[in-house]
């Protein structure tokens, strides 16, 4: 968060600068200060969403709309100005997602009030208010009419060519905007009717929007008409569309364009904001295919003094959202190292002061929802055998970089284990009677470490792969 408020704080700088550079000092830190409290307060307000906290489904959409509803509307003439705040490009430009091209060089670009519609007759002539959510979905009732997390600055040839039908995926397009958005029959399955299609860049930008209108109007979407709904208030979108959407948000994560938007509709305008773009897992826990999360594994409750301990961790939850273990309570000569989403590791090797019983909590989170699991690993006293037991063996060379050789000189048989640092083991074999040669060129490069069994004895060395 610190780099952008120290972003937007540069920014609103550089906007005011040489009016600034000509004011006495005392007034230029009060002007500061101002600009410090404007980023202070684009952010999420501290207990927003508390009262969405551990719900899902059709509970959680109702929270929502009962956070965000009785928003601060704004009339339809104050959109022009309100554009020049939520979609601003950085060069200055209307920030047109129907004509913008991220990456490269967009066909045209918009200047404010300067290019506002107007008449149009082909692509680049002006910008208008684009209802990416058809206003006569909703029969040009208030307050959607003019809400701003679903209106947009468009091109007007593009935002007439899309004109109400819904968004969906495009094939065989009839007609193709500069920029690549189309138009033509729906190739989504589910749905065969003509859509339009905007450019991957934006397409979770408008899902977004989508899941905000039929979340913030619970109460007055079953009564919209249009294919992309299906006359409910939960789930409220068609199975296609509800797919579409779930993907598109997927595919196109929240950006920093959306976070900004979204903060100044709320501390300008609104005074609302969509949970969605602050909270993206929201749309899965709500429409997706919901797991509850929990552990999957089993511990491993024993371990050694002077053995690496390993238990490899695996969670489940919901479909299409990141999942995070942490410990909350753990031994000190325990790490805990996530491998992946819902994958982690707890390993480390326990000294003679950690005998006994040594507790162990591990939490797995969705971002809304938790479980816990608690367990004891029990340490038992070293049964490694002494370096002067060593000798009876050879492992060498050390350090390695093609072949480790392994002899033993006083045993008729032995096993060995070769693992790495987190408790992975990478080469294994049993009932050895003769000198044993390792592989290792293709190790990565790190520290090993052998075990050997032997006599009832455990034989380790550490080994240095280069």
């Amino acid at each position: 968060m610190m780099t952008k408020m120290k972003m937007t704080l540069i920014s609103l700088f550089r906007g005011n600068y040489y009016g600034v550079k000509s004011i006495i000092n005392r007034t230029f830190l009060c002007s500061l200060l101002v600009l410090a409290t404007v980023v202070t307060q684009g952010q999420i307000p501290n207990g927003y969403y508390s009262n969405a906290n551990g719900k899902t489904g059709s509970e959680l959409k109702t929270a929502l709309f009962n956070i965000i509803k009785n928003h601060t509307s704004i009339s339809y003439d104050q959109l022009w100005t309100a554009f020049k705040s939520t979609d601003k490009k950085p060069n200055g430009k209307v920030w047109d997602m129907y004509s913008d091209n991220p990456g490269g060089t967009p066909p045209y670009e918009f200047t404010f009030v300067t290019d506002q519609c107007g008449n149009y007759s082909v692509e680049g002539d002006c910008y208008n208010r684009e209802h990416s959510f058809p206003k006569s979905w909703f029969n040009d009732e208030t307050p959607m009419y003019s809400d701003l997390f679903h209106l947009y600055p468009t091109d007007g040839k593009v935002n007439g060519q899309r004109s109400n039908y819904p968004y969906g995926e495009v094939s065989n397009p009839t007609w193709t905007s500069l920029n690549g958005s189309k138009l033509g029959p729906s190739s989504y399955p589910g749905y065969t009717g003509v859509v339009f299609e905007p450019i991957d860049d934006y397409k979770g930008d408008f899902a977004r929007s989508y899941f905000y209108m039929v979340t913030r109007y619970e109460d007055k979407v079953d009564s919209w008409n249009t294919d992309m709904l299906n006359g409910t208030a939960y789930p409220a979108f068609s199975t296609w569309a509800k797919n579409m959407l779930l993907e598109w948000s997927a595919q196109d994560p929240v950006s920093q364009k959306e976070i900004d938007r979204n903060n100044v509709v709320y501390n300008q305008y609104q005074h609302n904001r969509n949970p969605f773009i602050d909270h993206p897992e929201y749309a899965q826990l709500i429409w997706g295919s919901y797991t509850p999360v929990s552990f999957t594994s089993t511990p491993i409750t024993e371990a050694q003094v002077g053995t690496v301990y390993t238990y490899n961790i695996t969670a489940t939850g919901t479909n299409g959202v990141s999942l995070t273990i942490t410990s909350t309570a753990k031994p000190s000569w325990a790490t805990l190292t996530t491998t992946g989403n819902g994958a982690a590791t707890l390993s480390g090797t326990p000294g003679a002061a950690n005998v006994g019983s040594n507790g162990v909590t591990l939490t797995v989170s969705d971002g809304t929802t938790s479980a816990s699991q608690t367990f004891t690993i029990n340490v038992s006293p070293a049964s490694i055998a002494t370096t002067s037991d060593l000798p009876v063996f050879r492992v060498y060379p050390n350090p390695v970089s093609d072949v480790l050789h392994i002899e033993a000189s006083e045993v008729k048989m032995f096993s060995v284990e070769i693992f790495d640092l987190i408790g992975k083991t990478i080469y294994t074999k049993d009932k050895i009677m003769e000198p044993v040669e390792v592989e290792m060129a293709n190790f990565p490069k790190g520290i090993y470490m052998v075990k050997i069994l032997a006599n009832g004895k455990t034989y380790m060395v550490k080994v240095v792969k280069r």
